[in-house]
Formats: structure tokens, sequence, C-alpha cells
């Protein structure tokens, strides 16, 4: 998207139903499309992580999504990052005509260059399973597609973790026990 950034908002929750409508009822008031969207249980038990890119026209748009983010109820805590500031991951599942690639003859070729593992060989067909970024998932598809043909594909949404060395709910979560020992 020209002119746009591609920002991740990491948002921690407890597992609650009707979290995730909340937060793309914020997201299409916005106006802003979800590009990709991660839900797992985080490193905390009991909290969630939803991990979703955007594209924006500045940290200013972002920080007024997180902060409205930040209001709902069921919310502990969103941030937003861009890339250098991330350590992050796709993964993309590939099925292939098991002839087809027999025809081909150069698979190893596509292993050692895309770093792919083999999920699954039968008569009929192959999987391939390739984790990387956008750019080396989609690379490997348009290669795929041009030479062997692609059966099916599907890629997962981003997942991602901060360089900093403690999730950054950590931090919040012990700044607010700190205060709550304090106040008492």
């Amino acid at each position: 998207m020209e002119g746009k950034t591609l920002y991740t908002i990491t948002i921690f929750s407890e597992n609650a139903v009707g979290v995730l409508n909340q937060i793309t009822t914020i997201f299409m008031r916005r106006q802003l499309n979800i590009e990709t969207l991660s839900v797992s249980p985080s490193a905390l038990e009991g909290i969630h992580k939803f991990t979703i890119t955007t594209f924006a026209e500045s940290d200013e748009v972002m920080k007024k999504l997180v902060r409205q983010i930040d209001k709902r109820v069921d919310i502990l805590k969103a941030y937003f990052n861009v890339d250098n500031e991330l350590i992050h991951q796709e993964l993309a599942l590939y099925k292939l005509a098991t002839d087809k690639i027999m025809e081909h003859g150069s698979v190893e070729y596509l292993i050692r260059k895309y770093n792919i593992r083999v999920l699954e060989v039968s008569n009929d067909c192959v999987v391939f399973l390739k984790a990387g970024h956008y750019a080396e998932t989609q690379g490997l598809f348009n290669e795929l597609a041009e030479k062997i043909g692609v059966l099916q594909f599907i890629r997962s949404g981003r997942i991602a973790i901060t360089k900093s060395k403690v999730e950054r709910l950590s931090d919040m979560l012990a700044q607010r026990e700190a205060s709550k020992i304090i106040s008492n």
C-alpha cells in the first residue's frame, strides 16, 4: 500500500466471548483493514494474545486505534510495533500433485532454496510447509504455481514477538501489582 506503513498490533485479553468482535468493530469504525490475524494463548497463564497487521498512514493513527482498543473492559493492554521492532514469521502450506512434482524433477533444489519441510507424501499429493516472511512464502508460491501448479495454498496470519527481553504485558502487570501494594 503506497504511502502507508504495515503495523503489527498486539492485544492481550482474558479469553472472553466477544472480544474479537469488539476489536474488529474498532478497526471497521476507523476504516482500517485487517491484513492478518492470529490469536493464541500467551506465555502468561489465562491471557490470550491477538496479533493483527494493518496498513496505516501514521503512528498517530495507530496511537488512536490502540487507545480505543485499550478502553474495552475485556482488554488488558494493546500495543503497536513496526517490523524492525519485532521478530515475526508466517506459516504456509502448499499442496501439489505428486505426478507433477515427479515430472519437474528438481524438488531438492526447491527444498534447499526455500528451506521447505515436507509434511505429507502420498500417491496423489505432496504437502510442503514453509515458515518465513510474507515475501518468502509468496515467492515460493509464485515459483511453484509457475513451474508445477499448486492444488491448494494457505498462509497463516503473522505471529510475532518483540525484540525486548520480556513480554510487554509482564511489565505492565508488574507495575499494576506494585501500585496495588503501595496503595494498600
